[in-house]
């Protein structure tokens, strides 16, 4: 089975698998944002990120590669009354937009690894306009020893130094180790060895 085919049969299943409330490192960065900022949040899945930017005044455009999992978020949208521009993209063959954006939310995308990160983590900065935020957030190397979500590859989780490696150009860069509990549906549960970052283009 291709990794399409496992994602759009996972979110084929009923419900929203990672829940419809927002990432809680993002929830937390709410006093960073602004109504009319133009966000893009990326490999937004079922759309949990993206809805609550929107909710935030905030112009949002999402992608995911599920056509499945974009119809969930854009029923999302509706059900919560806001406006999502939503569109089916490979995160490996996105089209980067040069400084549009004021805001990406980048939240666990560790289906990104060694030989395809640095292009995405390029894409990303690209895609920011001069003095735009970062918000992303994902899992660092000893998430295995929980098992509470993640991918099961240990090159696909992130360490300070892999961060600090690829954003060190940044005007601004905070980076945050912890282990915490996480609620987010029924796939990321429990105990989670996490990295979130907080930079400025």
């Amino acid at each position: 089975m291709s990794e399409f085919q496992r994602w759009e049969e996972r979110f084929a299943a009923p419900g929203y698998l990672f829940g419809t409330e927002p990432n809680a490192f993002l929830e937390s960065k709410a006093h960073l944002l602004k109504p009319g900022l133009k966000a893009l949040s990326i490999a937004d899945g079922e759309g949990r990120n993206g809805v609550w930017l929107a909710e935030q005044g905030v112009d949002v455009d999402t992608f995911d590669f599920s056509p499945k999992a974009v119809a969930k978020a854009r029923e999302l949208a509706k059900a919560r009354g806001v406006s999502l521009k939503t569109q089916i993209a490979d995160l490996f063959q996105y089209q980067w937009p040069a400084a549009a954006y004021d805001v990406v939310a980048a939240i666990f995308f560790q289906f990104a690894g060694p030989d395809t990160r640095a292009a995405v983590f390029a894409g990303i900065k690209r895609a920011l306009k001069p003095g735009g935020l970062l918000l992303m957030q994902g899992y660092r190397v000893g998430q295995l020893k929980y098992g509470t979500g993640g991918p099961a590859n240990p090159d696909h989780h992130w360490t300070r130094a892999l961060i600090e490696q690829h954003f060190s150009d940044m005007s601004s860069l905070d980076v945050a180790e912890h282990d915490s509990v996480i609620r987010e549906g029924a796939h990321h549960v429990g105990m989670s060895a996490l990295i979130d970052v907080v930079a400025r283009k």
